[in-house]
């Protein structure tokens, strides 16, 4: 597939549209004032062939103002593994509630006015509110994300929960009505919201497929609907070359499926292998776990909960000073934290009930550097040096054979 305006650019117009769509990928509300922010103008200039770009390859809705980007990205579906780590379930439900509240409120209010119509919101969706420590951490998460995304500016005082705190906060009204993806006026439940916010575009098939590969590291073909499998078996070559061009993404085929790799690490929002214990231990368990059982019909490892936590034991206890006491007190907690890194990456899975080990494990086994020798011949002491022997006696009898 091209797209046409694309297709005319210069070829520095060109790069400079593959970085934008990049950056956008990354951050799919731009701003002006935030990272990556030197980017707007240039996006804004080049913003009817990065519409063109997302719209016919991916299905993506591209709104660029001056002060903004807004790519509407598909949802992920239902997905344990994605999500905006600071907050949790509660705290997603205040940010919902939150953004009603602002809704139509103005442009500067109170912070006290907005805590108590956002506990107010919650009641009328039979929402129980309970005024807790716990309850007001995650209202605080809600408010200092949208302080983050730049919908909220701390104009006087600072965004918290806290009952006796008080700030004047102001409303980005535009950035406000950017945010939502997902079509709430065509949702009648919050599972048809999810269905919805994840369809793919017009072009179903390939728009589901494409991005799926954008935004996986793995994408396997059993993992697929058989349609979207078939297709991308039959188009795996092209569709590795347009992503090369168009996103500057590394696709490596295998019999199993395709792994995408950014070789810049920018679109790699999670790094591995990596520092700290959990990643490093993850890391070590894999060649274990991979031994434990024999691939199946996928090239799947089937492993069992009790599998991870007796590979996870047997490091811990094996280099007990290489780890941090922190990571290692609790140690079901420690192999909580390790199934939750190798889940965000796409290498372990959990399919009814049972744990299943990707194919894709097998690039970080560990490899020798090189093959030892065996029944090596110890090397002779070096022959003593001459007395008054000099560095410089080789080059004066040199010196002294070319006169000579």
């Amino acid at each position: 597939m091209s797209t046409t305006t694309f297709d005319e650019l210069p070829d520095i117009d060109a790069a400079n549209v593959v970085r934008c769509a990049r950056v956008l990928l990354r951050r799919p509300l731009l701003r002006a004032d935030g990272t990556d922010g030197d980017l707007l103008p240039m996006i804004y200039r080049q913003r009817a062939v990065l519409q063109e770009v997302f719209s016919s390859l991916l299905g993506y809705r591209l709104v660029v103002e001056r002060r903004f980007a807004r790519l509407y990205k598909a949802g992920t579906g239902e997905d344990a593994t994605r999500g905006e780590a600071s907050l949790t379930p509660r705290g997603y439900a205040y940010l919902a509630l939150t953004l009603a509240a602002l809704t139509g409120i103005g442009r500067q209010l109170l912070l006290s006015r907005l805590v108590s119509d956002v506990r107010a919101a919650a009641a009328e969706a039979e929402i129980a509110v309970v005024d807790d420590p716990a309850d007001r951490r995650a209202l605080t998460a809600a408010l200092r994300q949208l302080v983050a995304l730049g919908v909220i500016t701390e104009t006087e005082g600072s965004v918290t929960a806290e009952s006796s705190a008080e700030a004047l906060i102001t409303i980005d009204t535009d950035l406000l009505g950017q945010l939502v993806a997902g079509p709430l006026a065509e949702a009648g439940s919050p599972e048809q919201l999810i269905e919805l916010a994840c369809a793919a575009g017009p072009r179903n098939l390939e728009h589901a497929v494409r991005r799926r590969l954008v935004e996986d590291p793995v994408v396997l073909y059993d993992d697929l609907p058989p349609e979207q499998s078939s297709w991308l078996r039959e188009r795996v070559t092209r569709e590795s070359r347009l992503l090369e061009r168009f996103f500057g993404l590394v696709s490596e085929c295998r019999a199993e499926g395709v792994v995408v790799c950014d070789p810049e690490d920018y679109l790699s929002d999670l790094a591995f292998p990596g520092p700290g214990t959990v990643a490093r231990i993850a890391l070590l368990a894999l060649p274990e776990l991979l031994s434990t059982s024999d691939p199946d019909a996928a090239g799947k490892h089937p492993v069992t909960w009790q599998d991870l936590t007796d590979v996870c034991r047997d490091l811990v206890e094996a280099y007990p000073a290489a780890w941090s006491r922190q990571a290692t007190e609790d140690h079901q907690d420690l192999v909580h934290s390790v199934v939750g890194l190798l889940r965000r990456l796409g290498l372990l899975q959990e399919a009814d009930g049972n744990w299943l080990l990707s194919p894709a494990a097998h690039r970080w086994l560990p490899q020798p550097d090189a093959t030892p020798a065996t029944n090596r011949e110890p090397e002779p002491p070096p022959a003593p040096e001459p007395e008054g022997w000099s560095l410089f006696d080789e080059m004066f009898d040199e010196m002294r054979g070319e006169q000579r």
